[in-house]
């Protein structure tokens, strides 16, 4: 089933409105949802839209808050985001981020007291399109086991790095900690598909690919093993130092995901004969491997090719999920 992405935007807007969103916060929120499920992402689009209303009505969240400066250090800034919604915030932030960048030549503006992002490309894509090189990333309920343990302590702690370039188009690495995010496991549950790799635990900690066992042990694998792990704690400790704000142990003790912690980094950097097209052909130069699709991946370069496509034929959507939605306006 397909959706036209100006119908899933409409309907995202109304839901958000008849919740109590002012116009320009509703029309910012529900951009950003249908535009995730229009560039491929819909576990932090459409599909997570009902998590974010449920979050509204159970109070958790501040629909009214904006973002506050704490502490000005220069190129660094510490802000509190009053637990407003994420998306908003995020996208506060990575402006502000760009604005220091601009004038110091690096800006990072630390945020705590946020709620999830959604996707963090979007963020990437924000600061890319308009020339500027980012790393961005946030903490994170504990869904992911440290190497070596048997339950959840860690984070999958997305973490984003985006290179701009106007000739080939930007380089954008979105990516969780762990192999899969907790969404796209519980995409392939809803399809009843295996995962193609190993992507969690079941209760009894053994590692498996059958997503329906890792949604029921809510334990997810780390990419590398130890590395992804070590990778989870030092984000962690980075994003809740830098803006004072709540640890993965301190955001996974209660019943729902608030109040998390974020970075945003953006670099300013005219660099007249940089061109990354001659690094892109060399690692596309290799002997394909017959199990894929005749072509290496690159992040983020098939966002436009994709996007292009859902608003031709409309955006793929769970017939349940989008039903369930219609319902809500």
């Amino acid at each position: 089933m397909r959706i036209p992405h100006q119908k899933m935007f409409e309907a995202f807007e109304s839901i958000l409105l008849n919740n109590g969103f002012t116009e320009n916060v509703a029309n910012d929120l529900a951009t950003v949802f249908a535009e995730n499920s229009l560039e491929g992402v819909p576990s932090h689009g459409l599909n997570r839209f009902p998590d974010f209303i449920h979050l509204c009505k159970e109070g958790l969240l501040d629909k009214n808050a904006t973002p506050k400066l704490e502490t000005s250090l220069g190129a660094l800034e510490i802000w509190d985001g009053h637990s407003g919604p994420g998306i908003c915030n995020a996208k506060k932030s990575m402006a502000r981020a760009m604005d220091l960048a601009t004038t110091h030549g690096i800006g990072c503006v630390a945020l705590k007291n946020t709620n999830h992002w959604m996707r963090g490309g979007t963020y990437g894509w924000q600061a890319a399109e308009k020339g500027f090189i980012s790393i961005n990333f946030t903490n994170a309920t504990a869904l992911m086991v440290p190497f070596g343990g048997l339950e959840a302590r860690l984070g999958n702690n997305p973490l984003v790095i985006a290179i701009p370039d106007a000739t080939n188009g930007p380089l954008v690495l979105d990516m969780a900690l762990s192999q899969y995010s907790m969404g796209k496991v519980k995409n392939y549950k809803a399809s009843g598909q295996r995962l193609d790799f190993d992507g969690g635990y079941d209760e009894m900690g053994t590692i498996t690919n059958d997503p329906e066992k890792i949604v029921a042990s809510s334990r997810l694998l780390s990419i590398g093993f130890w590395k992804g792990t070590g990778l989870s704690l030092m984000l962690d400790l980075m994003c809740s130092l830098l803006s004072g704000g709540r640890t993965t142990a301190e955001i996974s003790a209660a019943p729902l995901e608030t109040n998390v912690s974020q970075i945003f980094i953006c670099f300013s950097l005219k660099n007249e004969n940089y061109n990354y097209a001659d690094i892109i052909e060399k690692v596309r130069a290799f002997t394909l491997s017959s199990s894929n699709d005749n072509q290496v991946h690159l992040p983020g370069q098939n966002v436009k090719k994709l996007r292009a496509e859902n608003l031709q034929k409309g955006i793929p959507v769970d017939e349940k999920i989008w039903n369930s939605i219609l319902t809500m306006i």
